[in-house]
């Protein structure tokens, strides 16, 4: 990503101390000194949660459903900080002794990514250490799926996202909304609310939301990061992807590469976790 006006510089995955120093001073001061400081690849980490600001209750921004659940287990849901310059909401967090940017965009679903490739930059970010959650049309609700990289499939949250950064490696935690039985209905049921019944199994579904993106985070020690780009970089090549269903087991698609395989294996590390 490049510089632009007002933006920090970014040199080899870090940034300048003055762009640390702007966003400190927008965050609690002790936690600035333990997040903010430099640290190697690996060990600082976004999680964004696509949506739509002012629709929080909506299939549509599941995600940013998710990241409050994820604010809530690390004990930051009563840190969240306005920036201007992301035109997001900001918590910073600590995982361990990798650090974790949670953000949650301002801009509507199609601009998501703007916020995204904004803190990206300002923390020094790389696209493979930025995780998206979002909702996920072609899965019922209750089941959840990681995806290493790849396309939009036609989600424009996660295309804005794949513009903004100029590269499709960040992994995606796809968070299941189902899909209505008529076409036409499809744009109410995203933006909609959802139901009672759908209500009582959101609390579950976020936790186990959670769970997933934590585990794997607290997994990924700087050696699987490094198979972790190795094998996207293999997959951004077309010769193969790689995904985790964690209701069904995990998939593999074109699998013809054993060396992306393993690599992408070492870098995942997750087995199944049941949702009833």
């Amino acid at each position: 990503m490049t510089s632009g006006p007002g933006v920090p510089a970014v040199n080899g995955g870090s940034m300048r101390p003055h762009g640390l120093l702007l966003s400190g001073q927008r965050l609690n001061r002790a936690m600035s000194r333990c997040v903010l400081e430099p640290r190697p690849p690996g060990k600082r980490w976004m999680v964004a949660g696509l949506g739509n600001p002012g629709l929080p209750g909506t299939r549509h921004s599941v995600g940013m459903a998710v990241l409050g659940q994820l604010a809530r287990r690390l004990g930051v849901a009563e840190s969240w900080t306005r920036d201007r310059h992301c035109v997001a909401d900001l918590a910073l967090a600590l995982l361990g002794d990798a650090q974790l940017v949670l953000l949650r965009p301002r801009r509507l679903m199609n601009a998501n990514g703007r916020s995204v490739a904004r803190a990206a930059e300002l923390f020094g970010l790389t696209a493979e250490e930025v995780y998206l959650v979002h909702d996920e049309l072609d899965k019922p609700l209750g089941k959840l799926a990681l995806k290493l990289g790849g396309s939009a499939r036609g989600h424009n949250g996660v295309r804005s996202c794949i513009s903004c950064l100029n590269s499709n490696a960040m992994p995606r935690l796809r968070v299941g909304i189902g899909r209505p039985t008529h076409a036409e209905a499809v744009q109410a049921h995203v933006l909609g609310s959802f139901s009672p019944a759908e209500q009582e199994l959101l609390p579950l579904l976020l936790d186990r939301a959670a769970d997933l993106i934590l585990d794997h985070i607290r997994r990924l020690s700087p050696e699987t990061f490094q198979s972790l780009r190795e094998g996207i970089h293999l997959l951004r090549k077309g010769q193969n992807q790689q995904r985790t269903d964690f209701l069904g087991g995990s998939q593999g698609r074109g699998a013809s590469d054993p060396e992306a395989v393993r690599s992408l294996q070492a870098a995942s590390v997750l087995g199944s976790l049941p949702f009833p």
